[in-house]
């Protein structure tokens, strides 16, 4: 009959926790699914003491059915420090676990020593078990530290009741109710009822209004909620990246809007294809200003129609952990329908919209005139570099020619038009040189040497605020990415931030080598152009410490155009 009873209510425990586990939400406070746990543990400690036949079973069901009972107190404690709001300290965390280790330990030295037992023995009486102990100091310690923290968790309560008003007092009234219970059932109803223990009795019920407390708790928390029902409602999308845009996770919806992160391995650093070439973007500009965190997506309709493309607000933000900032988290939002109301309004206004169109154009065209323009001003400064710009620029066309050819580095056509466009626009930053280093005629000092290198960042700087305002977010990231690292190296010996390898913009790595080996078939103040064949040779040798090994093949298969472009320059 008393294993009947002790298996009911281990029985009873496990549907508790079998209820909680089917209830079990990521926002679950993880001392709830540690009680839950526990508790199942202490009823299994009593089934096992019910069918003991002999000292040793019966003393391996104590040891159970404490473990249960002793980190009970400390998990019931944590889950009302959490609900109540109270922050505590890392330490004070760890000295209360200690605490229970430090009082949980003797028993698992019962039958072998006396400092929890002093005495035991265990009989068969009607065929029931009988286990008689004589209790020691380490069991009167237990039974101390169990009101000691049944006094912290009731004053957390009362606290809280009190002074705070954002915890709901239907929540509070809740837990009051199981730490009553097992402390009641613990010290007092089985001193009265002895002929059977009731104590697991106490915790199934204690199980049963925690159950009440977890379907009810996360109504509560606001942020929690919102968020969740905010994703799921209007689809939104997230996916996070670490400081050195390594992938960290997306969410189901992310994954529908950019296919490619189907296949994005985690902690794999973001790559150059075309949605992740737009992701760098985003966090480049967030890196660069904190305000600038607002872009628009494009998802692109399979039937080709542009009428069925989706629209999506992208947010840049940083991720989180506790107080630090660990990475950053990238939301997209629907925005579709908003946009489509806006283009059902420029319906009645087409004929002025073709026109601001017009004037648009106009207007990018001047724009690029007055950037090339700008662009070759400041070659005219440059005693050491005529004609640069445009032979670069050429060189830059023939190497994106290969890539496209060969389809080496799956850079999409728009990439490989913006990276031409902006070829002629590297240099721009030597605007800010002194002219007395900039048309020296002869080799630089040191100090004229740093003087000369600051143009790498200077002219990221210049070409960030003339396109301040451009609507093509692209071609902006890419000229000031090719002005402010084409002097990068792959080694990490380059100015002026020191990068390298894959950290080094792929637009500025074919820039580089368009960049060199103008340098050296070209005669400047002080050297003679080079002849192909060593111009040839030192390329070569850089590959791997200066240049991207990657681009080998591809200047290898551009070489011969290369030295045909430039023989007609002679």
């Amino acid at each position: 009959m008393i294993t009947l009873y002790y298996g009911l209510v281990l029985a009873a425990s496990l549907v508790c926790t079998t209820i909680y586990m089917y209830m079990w939400h990521k926002h679950f406070d993880t001392n709830f699914t540690l009680i839950f746990t526990f508790v199942p543990v202490a009823c299994i400690g009593y089934f096992f003491s019910s069918i003991a036949q002999n000292l040793g079973e019966a003393l391996f069901a104590q040891r159970i059915t404490y473990l249960g009972a002793c980190f009970l107190q400390l998990f019931i404690v944590e889950s009302i420090f959490n609900l109540c709001r109270i922050e505590i300290g890392k330490w004070v965390r760890t000295a209360m676990f200690l605490l229970i280790t430090a009082v949980y330990a003797p028993v698992l030295n019962v039958g072998f020593g006396t400092s929890f037992y002093r005495s035991a023995s265990f009989e068969i009486v009607n065929g029931r078990g009988i286990l008689t102990r004589e209790y020691g100091p380490a069991h009167t310690a237990i039974y101390i530290v169990y009101m000691l923290f049944f006094i912290i968790g009731m004053s957390a309560i009362f606290y809280t009741w009190i002074k705070k008003r954002q915890v709901s007092r239907n929540v509070l009234s809740l837990l009051v109710l199981p730490y009553v219970i097992t402390v009641l059932f613990f010290f007092v109803i089985r001193k009265i009822i002895s002929e059977i223990d009731l104590v697991p009795v106490g915790y199934v019920l204690a199980e049963i209004i925690y159950i009440i407390i977890a379907y009810r708790v996360n109504l509560y928390n606001v942020s929690d909620t919102v968020i969740d029902s905010m994703v799921r409602d209007r689809e939104i999308g997230y996916l996070s990246v670490d400081f050195r845009r390594r992938f960290l996770g997306s969410n189901s919806t992310a994954r529908k809007i950019i296919p490619e992160l189907r296949d994005k391995i985690i902690d794999e650093v973001l790559g150059y294809k075309p949605a992740e070439r737009k992701i760098r973007h985003f966090l480049d500009s967030f890196e660069k200003d904190e305000k600038d965190n607002t872009f628009a997506y494009t998802l692109h309709a399979e039937s080709g129609n542009p009428d069925d493309d989706r629209i999506f607000n992208v947010n840049v933000g940083y991720l989180y952990d506790g107080g630090r900032k660990r990475g950053y988290i990238i939301t997209f939002t629907d925005d579709t329908a908003n946009r489509k109301y806006i283009r059902l309004l420029d319906t009645y206004n087409e004929k002025l919209q073709s026109e601001v169109d017009e004037k648009t154009a106009h207007i990018v065209e001047m724009h690029d005139n007055l950037i090339m323009s700008l662009a070759m001003m400041v070659e005219s400064r440059d005693n050491s570099t005529g004609g640069h710009i445009k032979r670069t620029s050429e060189g830059v066309r023939i190497l994106i020619e290969e890539i496209l050819a060969e389809n080496a580095m799956e850079l999409d056509p728009e990439f490989c038009n913006d990276v031409i466009k902006a070829a002629p626009m590297h240099d721009l930053g030597k605007i800010a040189v002194d002219d007395a280093v900039l048309r020296k005629p002869g080799r630089f000092t040191d100090e004229e040497y740093k003087e000369m290198q600051k143009h790498a960042a200077e002219g990221a700087r210049v070409i960030h605020e003339i396109l301040l305002n451009t609507e093509d977010e692209s071609f902006k990231a890419v000229a000031e990415n090719v002005a402010h690292y084409h002097h990068e190296r792959w080694d990490g010996s380059g100015y002026p931030e020191g990068i390298m390898g894959l950290d080094i913009p792929v637009e500025a790595r074919i820039m580089a080598i368009a960049d060199v080996y103008d340098a050296l078939v070209s005669k400047r103040v002080y050297k003679e152009a080079f002849d192909f064949e060593k111009a040839d040779r030192i390329i070569m040798e850089g590959m791997g410490t200066q240049f991207d090994p990657a681009l080998e093949p591809v200047y290898v298969n551009a070489r011969p155009k290369l030295e045909a472009y430039y023989k007609n320059q002679g």
